[in-house]
């Protein structure tokens, strides 16, 4: 029975460890922009999802501008980005552009018929029901559709973790092994 909830612990945090990564670790989707547009909105329940509204801006009414970006993917998928400063608070991704990115977007809007794909650089996760969007970094031109761009980034990063992990998990068992085991035996 132990090992079954010592397993069951160790899966928990291990996915809430997988999904903080997921949601804060930069992705990116090649997608073909549609519209940019600004709107009012007042986060509420979901204002975990949201960045800090405060950057650069005032704080005495309710509510805030936030830039959104439409766009579709290769597959014709529809694809809605949220565009607003970071700021200094998590992630660390120290955005303070968002106009500059927004004018970017606009410039790079095509259509259908005519498509000019981009790479959006971006976090988090699209939750319709919930109105949370992923929050885009950057915007850049690429050759096309089928264009393979690597994260190289969210690599490092995870490469680094992953020998963090390995290292402590090493440094343990030799700890274990040298100073507990042997409290431990009673022969």
């Amino acid at each position: 029975m132990w090992d079954i909830i010592k397993w069951t612990f160790w899966l928990l945090i291990w996915c809430a460890v997988g999904a903080f990564l997921w949601y804060t670790l930069p992705r990116n989707d090649v997608v073909r922009i549609t519209d940019t547009y600004e709107k009012r909105v007042d986060p509420g329940d979901n204002s975990l999802f949201w960045a800090n509204s405060n950057t650069g801006e005032s704080t005495t009414t309710t509510g805030y501008d936030v830039f959104f970006i439409q766009a579709m993917s290769p597959k014709d998928k529809p694809r809605v980005y949220r565009n607003e400063d970071t700021g200094w608070g998590w992630p660390p991704y120290f955005k303070f552009d968002t106009s500059n990115l927004q004018a970017e977007a606009a410039d790079l809007k095509s259509t259908k018929e005519n498509p000019r794909w981009v790479v959006v650089k971006k976090y988090g996760w699209r939750v319709p029901y919930l109105s949370i969007y992923p929050n885009a970094v950057s915007v850049r031109p690429v050759a096309g559709p089928d264009v393979v761009v690597i994260p190289w980034i969210s690599l490092a990063i995870l490469f680094i973790l992953g020998c963090l992990v390995v290292a402590i998990w090493s440094r343990w068992r030799k700890f274990r092994t040298n100073r507990i085991d042997p409290l431990l035996d009673f022969e």
